[in-house]
């Protein structure tokens, strides 16, 4: 069976903590072929100055080549219409492009992986943690100031390390782990920007027939 090839282009590598997500979304929504999913690194590439968003789609299809192109952008402080309109743009000085599927959160990835105390524990690599971990409301997320800073120090405290210890942990790499261990990702479905990304992906499975054996 043929795979589906995708890639998603974000703005920084602990946006790469999306792919579980990605990965849940398409199987969820009907997705039979195996995936094949790829980060974007565009670290490693010689990039213009000063690139813009469509440069990078450009050189990502380039080193990346695949059949589905998720474009992430937080929504920060613009609208989601406006970071749609931002990327819609980018892909239209992109061609041959395959289909773009906008990610954008209201506020940073980080907001999407603060629903699973589990997770967190076993990504800080202390899943026996016995303490409580105490998670925003899933309702909350898209209003958190700083989703980032809640999930570090939850990480921390999950690993259970002395203070001298602590000063030396790697919370960011164990952050972007934290979206390995969740298995089921239903409980973002109470936030619209889950919703949005969600019937995009819908639409573009219904439009290819990759919902279809031996699409």
């Amino acid at each position: 069976m043929n795979e589906l090839r995708y890639t998603l282009v974000s703005d920084g590598s602990s946006d790469a903590s999306l792919l579980p997500v990605l990965n849940w979304l398409l199987v969820e929504n009907g997705v039979t072929r195996p995936l094949r999913p790829t980060w974007a690194d565009l670290g490693r590439i010689k990039l213009p100055t000063n690139p813009s968003l469509a440069d990078k789609l450009r050189i990502s299809l380039e080193y990346y080549p695949c059949e589905l192109l998720f474009v992430h952008r937080d929504a920060e402080s613009q609208s989601r219409e406006a970071r749609v309109a931002e990327i819609e743009n980018a892909v239209s000085a992109v061609t041959p492009s395959p289909p773009v599927v906008c990610v954008i959160p209201v506020r940073m990835v980080e907001a999407w992986l603060l629903i699973d105390a589990n997770a967190i524990k076993s990504a800080a690599g202390n899943s026996r943690y016995a303490g409580n971990l105490t998670l925003p409301d899933v309702s909350r997320l898209e209003r958190l100031p700083d989703p980032k800073e809640i999930l570090h120090e939850l990480l921390k405290q999950a690993c259970d390390l002395n203070r001298r210890r602590l000063r030396r942990y790697p919370v960011h790499q164990y952050a972007r782990r934290v979206s390995d261990f969740i298995r089921d990702f239903s409980a973002l479905r109470r936030l619209d920007a889950f919703n949005a990304l969600e019937e995009e992906i819908l639409a573009a499975i219904e439009s290819h027939q990759w919902n279809q054996m031996g699409q």
